[in-house]
């Protein structure tokens, strides 16, 4: 049987899956890597320490697989992030993550001297922090001397897609969070470009998720063993790429990710945009469009409780016994460890717990971190409603997925069937599809994700749960304007 690789470009790892045409996992492989933070607030890595995980990667994916019946590969990456290369293709300086806090000046820029009329019109969307222009405006600036010397700009899965097989691409997905792309015609927009000193030969061509844009270089192909001609499809943003993994490919669909960050992403055919902001206008992997609502800390809330403040690693232990408690919770937890981006666009919001009392236990303030993830989901959910999108139901992926406790929370908290999919991998198993799809296994990625994907799982919200969560969600929802003035006051 023929087998497609699915590349998971995460902030943390990689993740790499080795999958057969009838979507059955043949292998796995996970190769982590680091994140500079070398101010606070600002958030980096090396391109090149991509690069080498993903070869190691393969290496222990392929170890016992049969290499030959490979056909095709793509990925799915994180997303914003600015990649800046030189005329030798080599790389400039480290590059600036989605969740770097760094640009609030150039934002402001953008969004008040520029305008939010003329970039809304231009791209569709507004400026958030996160959004890969105002970093270049940023690294103008303030590196005046890395700016003069940029001939190729790239997002972190089109800097993969080079050092596999030599091709400047990218897809309209991921390209859709640079604000440089006017989405609805799914072009670079030349005024956007000028606006950021830059000029449209330094953006990489773009194609649509599902194409091929070359094969793999000659050098990886003989180091693994692969047959000549394998395919390296475009791939997608890692939002969009999932919305494929977990089967969310037709108007209607919802998808959530409960990753490092948390999204909320709704599936539409035509072109729409969030007349107040608060939601991203971007194109789907699989032709089509999407709204998507983006919290920039999700399960690295919770991962930063466990590690950093209760030193635990038994994520599931500190869980137990804490669903008596869903719906009753005194203590009130703000997700805002990197600022917010949906939707405050706020680069200066901090995290804060609310509600402790003598007798709070220690378990209170991790369902607290769970709720309040759940929360911020919920005010994405709220703009798409304000919006006159329906939300009925979703599906749900990433690491925060694979706890029971949180899935349950969410359904509560939104009000609305969870649905788990029986594949939890993604990304990187809608990246696969996407490697499908190039290779002609299937007619498009949305028909691979209706042939493979399955649910293993519904989750209905309790009623009784969902009124205490109601009332939870309304006290929730004043946290955030009571403490807006007092954030840009605080040290950074």
């Amino acid at each position: 049987m023929n087998t497609y690789i699915g590349i998971d470009l995460g902030t943390s790892a990689v993740k790499l899956l080795l999958v057969g045409e009838d979507g059955s996992i043949r292998s796995r492989a996970q190769e982590r890597y680091p994140v500079s933070f070398p101010r606070s607030g600002w958030s980096e890595q090396d391109p090149e320490d991509w690069y080498a995980a993903v070869l190691r990667g393969m290496g222990a994916l392929l170890n016992g697989q049969d290499a030959s019946s490979v056909r095709g590969i793509s990925f799915g990456g994180q997303m914003h992030g600015l990649v800046m290369l030189d005329a030798s293709d080599r790389v400039i300086r480290p590059c600036i993550l989605w969740n770097d806090g760094r640009t609030q000046a150039e934002t402001d820029y953008l969004n008040e001297s520029v305008g939010r009329d003329t970039l809304a019109a231009e791209t569709g969307n507004i400026a958030f922090a996160g959004f890969t222009a105002p970093k270049l405006l940023w690294v103008k600036e303030n590196e005046p001397e890395h700016f003069a010397r940029i001939r190729r700009i790239m997002l972190p899965k089109d800097y993969l897609i080079y050092r596999m097989c030599g091709q400047h691409a990218g897809d309209y997905s991921d390209a859709s969070g640079t604000l440089l792309l006017d989405v609805k015609n799914r072009r670079w927009s030349e005024k956007m470009c000028a606006i950021c000193g830059v000029t449209r030969d330094m953006l990489p061509a773009l194609y649509e998720s599902s194409a091929c844009v070359g094969t793999l270089r000659e050098e990886i192909r003989a180091k693994f063993s692969l047959p000549r001609g394998v395919k390296v499809a475009a791939g997608a943003g890692d939002n969009a790429a999932a919305a494929v993994g977990t089967g969310a490919v037709e108007a209607g669909n919802c998808n959530i990710s409960l990753g490092t960050s948390g999204t909320v992403f709704l599936v539409s055919d035509a072109f729409a945009m969030d007349a107040r902001n608060a939601l991203h206008s971007f194109c789907h992997a699989n032709g089509g469009y999407h709204l998507m609502g983006c919290i920039l800390s999700a399960a690295s809330c919770n991962e930063w409780w466990m590690k950093n403040i209760l030193s635990a690693q038994d994520y599931a232990a500190e869980q137990e016994g804490l669903a008596a408690s869903l719906g009753k919770n005194e203590v009130l937890f703000l997700p805002y460890l990197m600022g917010e981006r949906s939707p405050h666009n706020d680069a200066l919001a901090r995290s804060a717990f609310l509600g402790m009392r003598p007798q709070t236990p220690r378990g209170h303030m991790t369902l607290a971190v769970l709720e309040g993830v759940a929360y911020a989901l919920r005010d994405c959910v709220e703009a798409a409603k304000a919006c006159g999108v329906r939300v009925t139901g979703t599906r749900i992926c990433g690491g925060g997925a694979k706890s029971p406790l949180w899935r349950r929370i969410v359904a509560d908290v939104l009000g609305i069937p969870v649905e788990l999919p029986a594949v939890e991998e993604g990304p990187a198993y809608g990246a696969a599809m996407l490697a499908m799809a190039a290779c002609g296994a299937y007619a498009s990625a949305a028909e691979a994700a209706k042939a493979l994907v399955r649910v293993r799982e519904r989750i209905l919200p309790d009623a009784g749960e969902r009124q205490g969560y109601e009332e939870g969600y309304a006290t929730y929802r004043r946290l955030y304007p009571a403490l807006k003035g007092i954030f840009p006051q605080m040290k950074r």
